[in-house]
């Protein structure tokens, strides 16, 4: 399962067609409210991300951990041997004793240290997995969750089956499902008043815990030549 900012899935081009249009082809229709779906009884799980287990940052950061403390411990047990330190200790402490705060170097030492240390914690406090959709949980025991990508085919599916629907484009997040028609004949209220219809219906199929709101455009294709 993969992180994502949004998804994007465009159909192929169909045979456009042909139909005397006004002089308003290229014009777009206006966009459905920017509303979640009506929600039935029952629904509305409230359930949150999932969590990813951030299996390569945590595998980097003990890496680096586990060879940094081996080599501050074969070199200490190497002093107490009454043997050198190792050259880039002795150079590193020499450094630190005598560069000021506001050296340079001592700045961009610490710029660095804060920008991973930031890093780390985002890590830590967000949930990551924006790719997976959580869905209703139906069983106390059991949690489903839905591709992105798999749900933006679906909307797309249904958005197909409505006549005059040439293609479809959509790009679905966690709060929000944008739907880009073109509509090649038949009013373009109509054809989006038949999409705002069919595509809440879709997304209250998917099961998901919390229903994106729908953005609903439909267009003529553009003029050719």
């Amino acid at each position: 399962m993969s992180e994502s900012q949004g998804t994007d899935t465009t159909t192929p081009t169909a045979p456009v067609m042909e139909k005397t249009a006004g002089p308003d082809l290229d014009q777009s229709a206006s966009a459905a409210a920017y509303d979640p779906p009506p929600a039935l009884a029952g629904e509305g799980g409230g359930d949150g991300r999932f969590w990813s287990a951030r299996r390569v940052p945590a595998g980097i950061v003990a890496l680096l951990l586990l060879l940094g403390a081996g080599v501050f411990l074969y070199d200490v047990t190497a002093v107490r041997a009454h043997r050198p330190a190792m050259r880039w200790r002795r150079e590193l402490a020499t450094q630190l004793a005598q560069r000021p705060l506001d050296d340079t170097w001592v700045l961009v030492g610490a710029g660095v240290a804060a920008a991973l240390g930031l890093w780390l914690i985002v890590l830590a406090v967000t949930p990551g997995l924006r790719d997976l959709l959580p869905m209703r949980r139906t069983h106390a025991d059991v949690r489903a969750g839905l591709q992105n990508a798999a749900a933006a085919q679906v909307l797309r599916d249904r958005a197909m089956e409505i006549s005059g629907v040439r293609s479809v484009r959509v790009r679905l997040r966690r709060r929000k499902a944008d739907v880009r028609a073109i509509s090649h004949f038949r009013d373009l209220d109509d054809v989006r008043a038949d999409l705002d219809v069919t595509l809440a219906d879709a997304i209250r199929g998917l099961g998901l815990s919390r229903s994106p709101a729908l953005s609903v455009h439909v267009a003529r294709p553009g003029r050719r030549g």
